[in-house]
């Protein structure tokens, strides 16, 4: 389910550029960073999953395998190429009729399904306004839900990871684990309980 929506504003100056995305797509990163053996704790067959900021589908193509035929895959990036080339990807791989395509703007995701889970994997650091995204990552979560940010250690320091998860905890989400995941920082989210 290939969907265009309108373009994005102005794209922010930290943002990886969609060329370079190859690089980060090959066998020594799936050896490290095995997209399956990181995910398939968290999703099951049936469910939706947004991906947001996939980059070319490095790990929206392994998702769209783990939902199943009854689950989608919500890819939404502010970049056309790297849409583009998740489309071409899916495509190849039979995959295309579970992953819905969403062209983002700056200031909205731009999806509005709720989701069992969400993955932001070595994006969170290009995102201008991250409490605004956190909040709307929040909402769209389903109460059960879990959220997976990759932070990569090389890029974004200790601290500003910190402050990304102390930015998640004011948006209504606590820590539940930090997985151990090749070079990076991450932590899985939830939603808190009320009481």
């Amino acid at each position: 389910m290939y969907a265009k929506d309108q373009s994005s504003e102005t794209e922010p100056a930290e943002r990886c550029p969609w060329w370079l995305c190859f690089t980060f797509d090959n066998f020594l990163r799936r050896s490290l960073q095995n997209p399956v053996k990181i995910l398939s704790p968290y999703v099951k067959e049936g469910y939706n999953v947004l991906d947001v900021g996939p980059g070319m589908g490095y790990a929206t193509i392994p998702l769209a395998r783990l939902v199943g035929s009854s689950g989608h895959v919500f890819a939404a990036d502010i970049q056309q190429h790297m849409l583009d080339a998740i489309y071409q990807r899916a495509r190849r791989a039979g995959l295309q009729d579970r992953i819905v395509l969403k062209l983002s703007k700056l200031d909205d995701i731009g999806v509005s399904v709720p989701v069992d889970f969400c993955l932001a994997f070595w994006m969170l650091h290009e995102v201008g306004n991250r409490k605004r995204f956190l909040s709307q990552i929040a909402a769209l979560m389903k109460p059960d839900a879990k959220f997976l940010i990759v932070e990569p250690k090389l890029h974004v320091s200790f601290l500003n990871f910190t402050e990304s998860l102390n930015l998640a905890r004011e948006s209504g989400l606590e820590i539940i684990s930090r997985p151990n995941i090749f070079i990076s920082n991450a932590a899985v989210l939830e939603k808190k309980l009320k009481v």
